[in-house]
């Protein structure tokens, strides 16, 4: 069981973090991944191999370095720092997708500026992590 002063490694109601579902971040991360890919599922056929599987991709790579890096700080905080470093490089790869859906047409404005600032602060919240934890 993990346990650390900071906020951001706690559970909303206070308790210590024993998963990697339990990060804030994580669960951020989740639930717009899963935006992401209802979102892209909609998009133009000739998109689906191409933008759209790169936007799923991108978007779940971040929950996914986020959960392994967690497995892995157990023996060394290093490891999970370098996992978390990995994340923040998807959320900045997402920022990439979104302005390309959105030039594309397959966002409009809104749900593109709505990615990138939400990636923005998930890749803000990774770093705070990652600078907390030893």
């Amino acid at each position: 069981m993990i346990q650390k002063s900071d906020d951001r490694n706690q559970k909303s109601d206070g308790a210590p973090v024993k998963s990697f579902e339990d990060l804030r971040v994580f669960q951020r991360a989740y639930a717009i991944s899963l935006d992401v890919h209802r979102a892209s599922l909609g998009w133009p056929q000739m998109e689906q191999f191409a933008l759209a599987d790169q936007v799923r991709r991108a978007s779940k790579s971040v929950c996914a370095n986020i959960a392994e890096g967690f497995g892995r700080q157990r023996g060394s905080g290093a490891e999970f720092r370098r996992f978390l470093r990995m994340a923040v490089g998807s959320c900045d790869e997402m920022q990439v997708w979104a302005h390309y859906a959105w030039d594309l047409g397959c966002l409009t404005e809104q749900e593109g500026v709505k990615w990138k600032r939400e990636y923005v602060e998930i890749a803000k919240m990774l770093r705070a992590l990652s600078d907390s934890w030893k």
